[in-house]
């Protein structure tokens, strides 16, 4: 069940089918994405695929017979309309068309009436309709889908149709649960079951041994740990300065490279990142001077070419050590650019006040310590409003509280009155997703770990968090077979798998 290697295949497969002879892949705004983040633009060229247009964007290109067109859109009207303005006036030779999911009767016939000139060699269903972050993880890239306490329709209904991608593309037809307390879960559930009723023809895959199993979790369930400084390698760097499409802007960083405004960061390319993506920040230190040391080591043998062969050495190698030495430069730069804003921040000591609201019973103590940090204008103010919000999460039914007073003292000190007013939103957020039987929202089963300094690179901190996310403990339940079906029922009312199951999270 690899969701980075079924996108890849579908890809493959598309450019494969159109066979020999120069391409044109022509995307929309999210299959561009979609693309990106599973081939390196560099392995599509040795596919002879030479041009990369938007359907959007490309309507004034100039007209090139010669060349066939790889199409790959999502199934929306507007694809369809831009499409068939496209197939009206063709700019190239033929067109191989493909859909990242269901595609209507009506579109097909849309499609086939403009088709004037016969260019059209086939037209498919490949179910990559969703962004592959890495082997085991797919987003939908939707910033807000819920609004309030429900869906919004546009949201809903990509949510399906991607989620329904996801399961084609890996063949699955799963039992599907969901927590029963929240309203946006079983909408989902029920939706994507009548999906799979109404589509019985594509998901007419056979259950093995292993019962595919689909799990629907609303947030709410757990809204602590999305508050908390993250402190391992991948995390870190979305956190502070934000993965989009597995790319990293470096625009503005300090000390950055003028060549290197942007980066890649991906497991399937990059062997370094793959190594230790999730490793804990002190650990990254060693890894990196591990990196800078074998780097270094390769460059003064590279110094010493006094022979013929020692050219030849150097040529059949250079594209490797190019490569290491934007490798180097790369997380070099990354490493220490968080290492300044964990430094800038005071994200140490915001971290650990974070960590005991989480993880502690000590009302007084982090109420002490809350105030002192509000009071302080070396901390920011996005984590000042954060600390509040776990304060609000965790004490605002304790008798002795002073929510009202923490956030006067975010006025006082000028925070923006969203951050503010996010206070009032999280405690009606997070009420709404409290359940005895669905998980409770901090997690007392806590095993400390002591914090790490590594010594070997200067600077760097490795802080361990002590805080546990209530979805580690779901899926231990989970496994063990322990997942109370009254807060977990399955649609349709199908019996749970008592033998191995295979199991997809949402």
């Amino acid at each position: 069940m690899n969701v980075l290697l079924a996108v890849r295949m579908y890809i493959g497969k598309m450019i494969q089918d159109s066979g020999p002879g120069m391409k044109v892949l022509l995307m929309d705004r999210e299959t561009i994405g979609i693309i990106s983040m599973a081939y390196a633009q560099s392995e599509i060229l040795q596919k002879e695929v030479y041009l990369f247009e938007q359907i959007d964007k490309s309507s004034q290109g100039a007209s090139m017979k010669h060349m066939k067109c790889v199409v790959f859109l999502r199934p929306t009207q507007e694809n369809v309309h831009l499409l068939s303005s496209e197939l009206k006036s063709p700019r190239y030779g033929v067109y191989y068309i493909y859909f990242s999911g269901i595609i209507s009767k009506a579109a097909i016939k849309v499609l086939a009436e403009s088709d004037e000139h016969e260019s059209v060699r086939e037209i498919q269903e490949f179910y990559a309709d969703f962004f592959a972050v890495g082997s085991h993880l797919f987003s939908l890239n939707l910033e807000r889908p819920i609004h309030g306490m429900e869906w919004n329709q546009s949201s809903l209904q990509r949510t399906i149709q991607g989620v329904t991608g996801l399961l084609l593309s890996l063949k699955k037809s799963p039992l599907i649960r969901y927590q029963s307390f929240s309203p946006v879960a079983r909408r989902l559930a029920e939706a994507l079951r009548d999906t799979m009723l109404k589509e019985s023809s594509l998901f007419h895959f056979q259950r093995g041994d292993s019962v595919p199993l689909l799990l629907i979790l609303d947030r709410r369930c757990d809204p602590i740990t999305p508050l908390l400084n993250q402190w391992t390698y991948q995390a870190m760097v979305h956190e502070m300065l934000t993965i989009k499409n597995n790319r990293v802007s470096l625009a503005g960083v300090p000390g950055a490279p003028k060549e290197m405004t942007e980066v890649l960061l991906s497991a399937e390319q990059d062997e370094f990142y793959a190594s230790n993506m999730y490793l804990n920040f002190g650990d990254i230190g060693q890894s990196m001077k591990a990196l800078t040391d074998e780097f270094q080591a390769k460059a003064k043998s590279h110094q010493k070419v006094e022979s013929i062969s020692d050219m030849k050495a150097f040529v059949e190698n250079y594209p490797q050590f190019k490569k290491m030495s934007g490798t180097v430069t790369k997380h070099v730069t990354l490493v220490s650019e968080l290492s300044r804003l964990v430094t800038q921040h005071n994200l140490l000591e915001v971290s650990e006040a974070e960590q005991e609201l989480a993880c502690q019973e000590e009302h007084s103590q982090s109420l002490q310590k809350l105030r002192r940090l509000l009071s302080s204008d070396q901390i920011r103010d996005f984590d000042c409003a954060r600390l509040v919000l776990l304060y609000a999460i965790r004490y605002n039914k304790h008798s002795n509280n002073d929510l009202i007073g923490l956030v006067e003292s975010l006025r006082r000190r000028g925070t923006p009155d969203h951050l503010i007013e996010s206070v009032d939103l999280i405690l009606r957020y997070s009420n709404t997703g409290e359940s005895s039987s669905s998980g409770i929202l901090t997690t007392k089963d806590v095993t400390k770990i002591t914090d790490k300094i590594f010594k070997g690179l200067k600077g760097i901190e490795n802080v361990f968090t002590q805080h546990s996310p209530v979805l580690k403990h779901i899926m231990d339940n989970l496994f063990k077979g322990r997942l109370p079906e009254d807060a977990y029922p399955a649609v349709g009312g199908e019996s749970m798998p008592s033998s191995r199951f295979e199991h997809f999270s949402f």
